[in-house]
Formats: C-alpha cells, sequence, structure tokens
C-alpha cells in the first residue's frame, strides 16, 4: 500500500468528512488506485512516474466528489423535514428552512414556527394549539383536520394555503395578505382577523356567523354556501365578492344575509347589485 495516495485522498477528502456516500466513495477510490499503482509498478514504472500517472487516472476528482456531496447533502434535508407522528409540543422551530416538511399526527402544541419558510410543507391531524406561526412563510401548504385553538398568523405569508376541517377558535390573522387561500368547512366564529387583506379567497362551506370583518379589503372572494348570520363587514371594502346561497327548500341562507352588517362599507356595483337581489341592507353602502 502506497501512503503517498492514501495521504494525497485523505487531502482531497477531508472537506467532505461525516457525508456518509463520500466516505462510501473514498474508500472504493483508495482500493482502485492502489491497485492501479501496483499495476504500473508492475510494468517497470518508477515510485514518481507510477504515482502521477495514478493520480492522473481519476481526472477531476474534486469536481466528483463536490457533485457527489451536494446530492448526499440534499437527500439528508429530505429526510430530517419528515417530522410526522412525532411528539414535538413546544419545539423551536424558528426560522427553519422546511420546504415540502411533513407534520402529520404530530403534537406540536406551543410549538415555535416563527419566520420559517414552510413552503409546500403539510400538516394534517395534528395537535397545533397555541402554535406561532408569526412571519411564517406558508406557500402552498395544507393545513388539515387540525386542532389550531389560539394559533397565531401575524404578519404570515399565505398563499395559495389551504385551510380545511380544522379548529381555528380564538386563532389571530393580523397585518396579512390571503390570496389564493382556502378555507373549507371551518368554523371560524370565534377566529379573529385584523388588518386583513383577502385577494382571490374561498370560504366555501364555513361558518363566519358573528364574525367582525370591519375595515378589512376583500377582492375576488367567494362567500358561496357560508354561513353569514350577524358577520360585520362595517367600514370593509369588497370588490368582484361572490354570495351564493346552499341549495334549500327554505330561505335561510337569504335571512342570514339580511343580517349582515354593511354600514360604511364601499363596493364595486355587481357586487351591490348581487347582495341587493338577496334583500341586503345597503342603505349606508358607497358604491364604486
Amino acid at each position: 500500500m502506497n501512503p503517498k495516495l492514501t495521504n494525497y485522498l485523505n487531502g482531497v477528502f477531508t472537506p467532505y468528512d461525516g457525508v456518509k456516500s463520500v466516505t462510501e466513495l473514498k474508500a472504493d477510490l483508495h482500493s482502485d488506485l492502489q491497485e492501479r499503482y501496483r499495476e504500473l509498478k508492475a510494468e517497470g514504472k518508477n515510485d514518481e512516474t507510477a504515482f502521477n500517472m495514478t493520480i492522473e487516472s481519476i481526472g477531476d476528482i474534486e469536481q466528483t466528489i463536490l457533485e457527489v456531496a451536494n446530492l448526499s447533502r440534499s437527500l439528508e434535508r429530505q429526510v430530517v423535514t419528515n417530522f410526522s407522528a412525532s411528539n414535538l409540543a413546544m419545539s423551536d422551530f424558528a426560522g427553519v428552512t422546511a420546504h415540502k416538511g411533513q407534520f402529520n399526527a404530530s403534537a406540536l402544541r406551543g410549538a415555535d414556527f416563527a419566520g420559517a419558510d414552510l413552503t409546500g410543507s403539510s400538516f394534517k391531524s395534528s395537535d397545533l394549539r397555541e402554535a406561532n406561526f408569526d412571519g411564517a412563510n406558508l406557500t402552498d401548504c395544507s393545513l388539515s383536520t387540525l386542532d389550531l385553538s389560539n394559533a397565531s398568523f401575524n404578519k404570515s405569508l399565505l398563499v395559495r394555503t389551504n385551510f380545511s376541517v380544522s379548529g381555528l377558535d380564538g386563532a389571530k390573522f393580523t397585518g396579512i395578505k390571503l390570496t389564493d387561500v382556502t378555507l373549507t368547512k371551518i368554523d371560524l366564529r370565534k377566529t379573529i382577523f385584523e388588518g386583513c387583506i383577502f385577494d382571490g379567497v374561498d370560504f366555501k362551506y364555513s361558518d363566519l356567523s358573528g364574525l367582525r370583518l370591519d375595515g378589512q379589503t376583500f377582492i375576488g372572494v367567494k362567500f358561496d354556501k357560508s354561513a353569514l348570520n350577524e358577520v360585520s363587514f362595517r367600514g370593509a371594502t369588497l370588490k368582484n365578492v361572490s354570495f351564493q346561497a346552499f341549495f334549500s327548500l327554505t330561505n335561510k341562507y337569504y335571512r342570514g344575509i339580511k343580517t349582515i352588517c354593511f354600514d360604511g362599507a364601499v363596493m364595486d356595483k355587481l357586487t351591490y347589485a348581487s347582495l341587493k337581489g338577496m334583500g341586503a341592507d345597503l342603505s349606508k353602502v358607497t358604491v364604486r
């Protein structure tokens, strides 16, 4: 065995110590190079010539090592983002990057996700009571069948985020622009929205009864088949907003529309005409 070859490989591989796939590559390469060196010596080459020819035979090994290391680390990161079926109550995930993370069927009560990038992550059937999502990026995330009671979403990034069949009692959404977000079959009666812009949001089959949405902005929002009794849009802005009733043999949905407060609201002509046709009280609305 040539110690000079061993020292050469140790120097090349040192920056990647601990990366499993690179360690395996080093072991295989070490064996191959030693064999190649012995063959050259058997052909009558002197030590220096045999060593140089052996090294030249492997080409740009550093580039190969770098590619292997990057792939290995990428796969390791993917493994690390699977936290399903785990007890992670009060865990600190603040500021982490966990794209397409899996947080399913886990105990996450009080977990801190403040400022985390959770793009494309899945949260299903987990306990997320009192979780902190302040400033978190929840783009393309799926949040289904969760308990999100008293969770905080202050200035979170919500784009194409899907909330469905989850508990949001006491959850607080403040200073957020919700873009193409869906809230399906959600009881929102005790949810808090403050200083929000709703752009392309769909509240399908959700219960908003008694919710105060005063002074907030609604653009291209759908309240189709939602319960809206006693909702307050006082001073709100509504543009291209859709209200579509349940199929019902009674006038329950239309009676609910008549209980909504639109005092001081500003809306476009189409939204105004739709609500007027349903019998809403628009006597204190400004049409623009």
